[in-house]
Formats: structure tokens, C-alpha cells, sequence
């Protein structure tokens, strides 16, 4: 669960010597991912309302990329800075106040990224948690809370009711495939469009699967003769879903969605923002707000919440990670194994 209990004291368990050290990405200057550097470092002691884990698994985004490029440097400390936002591992270490986990439970959550180190350690602290249901592996936990997160907010402001028909462009994405298996949990019936290597998994959890790309409103509307109810571009740049990160003329995907519901009010983009103001489409942002953590944890328990593990790393790969997870076609959660 996520903690919310400051009382009293609890003294850290298994607590590491101060001297204890691990390894951990790091980088000292804004840039590419070229600037990431594996290093030998201080293991970090857990302060009031925190907790320590032994991390077992940690997912890529494509913020990570923003965070080391330097997007949040006007609020956030300087370099040294450590990568990676989301992980899963077991409690090594309790701080202060912490009264609703104990050293050996198995968590997973966001990590902080203003420290010298993140999620892509050996060991990381945590402020937010919940705690990781049995049958869930490490790899699955680290690769849903920001996608599911993102997913569930989006069908929040966009108002998907049950028996409503959805349109998810770009459900290949993590929060696509998040997005498909969530509303078809709450009821709604989806349309998906996706390349090949999605469409199966994505048919099997119950949606009507099209192509993008030329002619991609013509086959939606085969598959679905009235208007769409609402419809959510998932794209992760808000380009086109056959080739991310290249924006289409006028928008992107944006003018087919509006013209498939015929509202730009029924349309909702996670990424691309210049476009919506422009055409009047909704928006979500991508930001964890940690207060859906628990219902995320009880849906991936339950099975209705899976993303696709395309690969995973060692620390030491980090390049080749970063050159696929930058590619746009990862084919899936790319995940770091300490």
C-alpha cells in the first residue's frame, strides 16, 4: 500500500554500514545518454518516510531521456543525478515513521530522481510504494506504474463510459496496451490500431485490431459503421504511430481522430499538446500523482494489467538500451536488471 503512516519510530532494519557501497547509472552533465556513467557509490541511508530496497528490476521511459537531457534542470538539483523512475525490488532498509512495510516485503513505485541516485542502482530509496501481489514478477512491476498511471488518468479525463466505443491510436505503446486492458476491464469496447507484433496480444484481451498509417480511418470505420465515442492517441510523441517522434501534417494523428468521433472535446492525446491547443483536443500529461498506486498493484495481482517486456538489460548495457528505447521502436517495456 501506499505509505501514508508518520507515527513513531522505526529503526531501519538490516541497516547497511555507511561504508557499504554499489553500483549505479549517474550522470554529471545535461546531454545524451552518452553521458551516463556506471559507477561504484555510497549506498544511500533512508531517511524519515523512506525506505531502502534491494532493486530487482528497473523500466526505461522516454522522461528518463528528458531528465538527463536536462528538461528539469531549473527545479531540480544539479549533477550528479542518477537515472531511472520506476522500480521493483525487496525492503532492505526502513526509515523513520515507517510503520506499513518491513525488511523482506516486495514493493514496487516510482523512485526519486533528485538525488545522485535513482532507480538504476543495486539499491534505491523509495517515498511512494505498494506493495508487489504475489504471482507479479520484478520485470512485469517495474514496467507498469507510470504507463498504467498514465493510462488511467487518460480514461479519467477523457470520460470513457461502459458499452462506449474507444479508438486507442497507438495502443503498441505501453500506455496504449494499458490503456486497451483498462477500459475493457471498465466495460467499454475498443478499436486498437497497432503494428503486427501487438495485434495478437491486444485481440486476445478483447479489442478489434487495425492497422495505422494510409487508409487507417476507412478500416476503422469498417470496424465500426457509427461514430466512435471517444477516441485516445497514446502515440508517445504525438507523431505518427508507423513512424514515432515524425509528426504528420496538421497535428499528427490528431485531424483522423476528430474526424472518426466528429468532436475534437471527444479527443485526448498524452503527448501531443501544440497540436490539441491548436485543434481543441484534450490533453493529459504524463506525471505520476502516486495516488492510484494500490488500485495498480490490485489489477496487475489480478491479471487485467500486463505491458510487454520487449528486452532487458544489465547496467553495464545501458548505451544499447538507450539507443533502442530512443529508436521509437522498442516493441515494448524495456527494462534495467541490476
Amino acid at each position: 500500500m501506499v505509505n501514508k503512516a508518520m507515527r513513531g519510530s522505526v529503526t531501519a532494519g538490516n541497516r547497511h554500514d555507511r561504508r557499504h557501497r554499489m553500483r549505479a547509472l549517474q550522470f554529471d552533465r545535461f546531454g545524451s545518454p552518452d553521458v551516463l556513467v556506471l559507477r561504484d557509490v555510497t549506498t544511500p541511508e533512508p531517511g524519515t518516510g523512506q525506505i531502502r530496497i534491494a532493486v530487482r528490476a528497473c523500466g526505461l521511459n522516454p522522461a528518463d531521456w528528458a531528465n538527463v537531457a536536462g528538461l528539469f534542470a531549473d527545479r531540480l538539483p544539479p549533477p550528479p543525478r542518477g537515472l531511472g523512475l520506476e522500480v521493483s525490488g525487496v525492503v532492505d532498509a526502513v526509515g523513520q515513521g515507517v510503520t506499513d512495510v518491513e525488511v523482506g516485503d516486495r514493493v514496487f513505485g516510482p523512485a526519486p530522481y533528485d538525488g545522485p541516485t535513482a532507480g538504476a542502482a543495486e539499491y534505491a530509496l523509495m517515498t511512494r510504494w505498494a506493495r508487489l501481489p504475489g504471482g507479479v514478477a520484478d520485470e512485469q512491476a517495474a514496467g507498469i506504474p507510470m504507463a498504467a498511471d498514465t493510462a488511467l488518468h487518460a480514461l479519467d479525463d477523457l470520460g470513457v463510459r461502459p458499452g462506449e466505443l474507444l479508438l486507442v491510436h497507438g495502443a503498441g505503446s505501453t500506455v496504449g496496451e494499458a490503456a486497451v486492458r483498462l477500459a475493457l476491464h471498465r466495460g467499454a469496447r475498443v478499436i486498437a490500431t497497432a503494428g503486427s507484433a501487438k495485434a495478437a496480444s491486444l485481440r486476445q484481451a478483447g479489442a478489434a485490431v487495425t492497422g495505422y498509417g494510409e487508409g487507417m480511418v476507412e478500416r476503422v470505420t469498417t470496424l465500426a459503421p457509427g461514430r466512435i465515442d471517444r477516441a485516445l492517441d497514446a502515440t508517445p510523441t504525438g507523431g505518427r504511430a508507423d513512424r514515432p517522434g515524425q509528426a504528420g501534417p496538421a497535428g499528427g494523428s490528431l485531424p483522423a481522430l476528430i474526424e472518426l468521433t466528429g468532436n475534437p472535446d471527444l479527443v485526448l492525446t498524452i503527448s501531443d499538446f501544440a497540436a490539441a491547443a491548436e485543434l481543441g483536443t484534450r490533453t493529459t500529461q504524463i506525471d505520476m500523482r502516486y495516488d492510484l498506486l494500490d488500485e495498480i498493484a490490485r489489477l496487475a495481482g489480478s491479471g487485467v494489467l500486463t505491458v510487454t517486456i520487449a528486452r532487458t538489460f544489465p547496467l553495464e548495457a545501458i548505451r544499447e538500451a538507450a539507443d533502442l528505447s530512443r529508436s521509437g521502436r522498442p516493441g515494448g517495456k524495456l527494462i534495467l536488471l541490476p
